[in-house]
């Protein structure tokens, strides 16, 4: 399988599990849906490393903890963000943010794609912000206060993936589910600190399923990054995998018919042949 193959079916998996992980949260906690979703992922980690053939080491579980803890520390950090400043700002500066760390990375390890491949990239990664991108007027205010919170969230999500393609091919599946162990832990952490001052609801009924259902999205996405990151290279896989928002949209588009509004039709435009200039490289 390619890479954009690989990528797209990261961004769809990613992307469905956002939406459907956001709908829980309309009726519940958000930390307390990632707790179950998490639960869900860290169970679903556990069988498929059992099913992989593997040889660990323990730098692979290091690198898998961590790069769960950062993911987590990162969403964190988004919502909180989103809860406080302009969508419009936060969204499309953590998307960017997030993709333009592993690429990044990727070029400082040594890894040189073609000039029409870097093009893909560059058209991907500036697609990704214009999906994000919410209705509401960008004024230098708000992204003097929203810009510092979206940047951080955004590395510490692009720094999630960077620690994942860390992991020897050896380990397996082994570094996802230390990972995922990891972000339950974390986010276990947090909604235990927030019960102390105020009640934290928990999802039941069809809000408990959709969070479910986002923790099975989750670790496939997740277990779909560890192999792409170790086969391909990580500036091509990154910023197609950072279209995520793009299935978000659509998703909500669909079911809840929410309005798309310019910016994220050219958006969706520049995807497209962000895609079709990295397979043509």
């Amino acid at each position: 399988m390619t890479a954009v193959a690989l990528g797209l079916l990261i961004a769809v998996a990613f992307g469905t599990g956002d939406y459907v992980g956001g709908r829980a949260s309309t009726t519940a906690s958000t930390p307390a849906v990632l707790v179950v979703a998490q639960a869900c992922s860290v169970v679903g980690a556990l069988v498929v490393a059992v099913v992989v053939s593997a040889d660990v080491a323990a730098h692979d579980v290091t690198y898998g903890a961590l790069a769960g803890a950062v993911n987590v520390v990162g969403l964190m950090l988004l919502y909180h963000a989103l809860a406080y400043h302009p969508a419009s700002v936060v969204a499309p500066i953590t998307a960017v943010t997030g993709a333009v760390v592993p690429v990044g990375w990727g070029f400082a390890q040594g890894e040189r794609p073609s000039g029409v491949v870097v093009a893909g990239i560059v058209v991907a990664i500036v697609a990704g912000g214009l999906i994000a991108l919410e209705p509401g007027a960008v004024t230098a205010a708000k992204l003097a206060t929203g810009a510092p919170q979206a940047v951080a969230a955004g590395l510490a999500l692009g720094s999630s993936l960077v620690l994942f393609a860390e992991t020897s091919d050896e380990s397996g599946q082994w570094p996802v589910f230390a990972a995922r162990v990891a972000a339950l832990t974390v986010s276990a952490a947090i909604v235990a600190a927030l019960a102390r001052r105020r009640p934290v609801p928990f999802p039941r009924g069809r809000a408990r399923t959709l969070a479910l259902t986002a923790g099975a999205f989750d670790i496939a996405a997740t277990a779909l990054l560890v192999v792409a990151v170790r086969r391909e290279l990580l500036v091509i896989v990154a910023p197609i995998a950072s279209l995520a928002p793009a299935f978000t949209v659509v998703l909500a588009w669909i079911l809840l018919h929410e309005r798309v509004d310019g910016p994220q039709r050219v958006g969706f435009v520049l995807a497209l042949a962000g895609l079709v200039l990295v397979a043509a490289g």
